[in-house]
């Protein structure tokens, strides 16, 4: 099934997306989740079909449950969120693929870092006035300078997922 998407400029809905991760960390044993509870961000879909934007993410928001982890997470140990208060998706270009799948390509900025980053989404729901994509991806913290890692505990990729619904601005 092919869902149509409205050509136009459109608002991320902060009230209705999610952005989380995961990571194992002590050697592996625990998996550590965590949620950005401050997500901001707009696209645009172009009359051919073809659609970019932005997502924001503020690095203080990252909460996993545990304000001491929390604090860390924040701390120029890792995230750095006093010196690069945003990490943020640049799509450069979202086009459909078969069904509802969308290619998504474009550059992910992390601690000042950018670094390509391609992926496929999936339109969940879409109407004239509101649009649902979801996302399950990997991402190498290593290539964003996030490289602490006491005695070896956090290594692998962290999983981001992500559900962003956008609401149309114009029409």
């Amino acid at each position: 099934m092919t869902v149509a998407v409205e050509t136009g400029i459109w608002q991320l809905d902060p009230a209705a997306s999610t952005v989380g991760l995961r990571h194992r960390t002590f050697w592996g044993l625990v998996t550590v989740k965590g949620t950005f509870t401050a997500v901001t961000g707009e696209g645009e879909v172009r009359a051919d079909g073809s659609a970019t934007g932005t997502v924001r993410l503020d690095v203080a928001s990252l909460d996993t449950g545990n304000a001491k982890r929390d604090t860390h997470l924040h701390s120029a140990d890792l995230l750095d969120a006093g010196n690069h208060p945003e990490i943020t998706f640049a799509a450069r270009s979202a086009d459909r693929l078969d069904g509802d799948s969308v290619r998504v390509t474009g550059q992910l900025t992390v601690r000042g870092v950018s670094r390509p980053l391609t992926f496929t989404a999936r339109v969940a729901s879409a109407t004239a006035e509101a649009l649902t994509l979801e996302a399950e991806f990997t991402v190498d913290r290593d290539q964003f300078g996030v490289t602490w890692n006491q005695l070896g505990m956090m290594r692998g990729l962290t999983a981001v997922t992500a559900g962003l619904r956008f609401t149309r601005t114009d029409g």
